[in-house]
This record gives structure tokens, sequence and C-alpha cells, in this order.
């Protein structure tokens, strides 16, 4: 049996809800007991489904990402994205050389323009993005070798 305790307008009340069976209730309040027939009216039945959930980033019909990341060649370095935002200017052409200190991309991220450097003194291997793309963290913009 599960007992409670109530106050009900100053008095005390022990209550102790035993077996229900068929909607009857046996019920000791303070000791004496009832036998209470519970109301059988059904409750609404809510039905909770599963919707997909929208894909953060385009795929293509085979669930692939679109925006996939190329492939390195050996001894390259990737020039990432540091935060989810839109290219805005590439300063760079395949085959430039560039030092570290050197800005490749501007990055338009929370209405901020971000300056991207190279990071490493090295060669444009490849550019990955374009002016208007939206990128996300960690995508690859420019791989050095």
């Amino acid at each position: 049996m599960k007992e409670y305790k109530y106050k009900i307008n100053g008095n005390n009340y022990n209550v102790a809800i035993g077996d229900i069976v068929d909607g009857k209730a046996e019920v000791l309040v303070n000791g004496t007991p009832y036998k209470v027939e519970l109301d059988q009216k059904k409750a609404p039945v809510t039905v909770v489904s599963q919707t997909p959930r929208a894909a953060a980033a385009p795929r293509t019909a085979a669930g692939d990402k679109v925006i996939a990341k190329p492939s390195v060649a050996a001894g390259g370095t990737q020039i990432k994205a540091p935060l989810p935002g839109t290219v805005m200017s590439v300063n760079c052409k395949v085959g430039d050389v560039v030092k570290a200190a050197d800005t490749v991309v501007v990055l338009e991220a929370m209405k901020m323009e971000n300056a991207i450097h190279a990071g490493y003194d090295g060669k444009v291997a490849s550019i990955t993005c374009n002016p208007g793309d939206a990128v996300l963290e960690g995508a690859v913009l420019i791989t050095l070798e």
C-alpha cells in the first residue's frame, strides 16, 4: 500500500491506497477502510511521431554531404575555417607563394570580417572556396604544399 499524508482545512489525514482492480481501490483513511470506484474516463492518447531532423548541411540523394573534404597530397597543409561564415574574398590563387602572416581568405561571421592567415609559409596547391560560399567550422579553405 502507498501511504500519503494530507492536511485538509486544518485536519490531518493518513491515506493508504491499496491495489486497484477493475477500477475499484481499497483505501484506508485514518484507519477506516473504504472501497473507492475510480472514474473510467479514458485520458486522451497522445501520439508522438518521429519526424526526420533537418540536416545541418545539404546532402545528396545518397545521403552524402555536399561539402566534401578534398584529398590532401602528402605533406600538404590545410587552412581551415575557424568558425562558420561566408567567404568574402580569397586573396591568393593556385601557385602563389604565401608567407605565414599573409591574409589568404576574409571570412564574414556574425557580421564581422575575420582575416584568415596562412599560418605557414608555402605554395598554394588548391583553393576549395569561392567568394560568397557559406562554410562550416573546420571546412578546408586552402591547401598549401
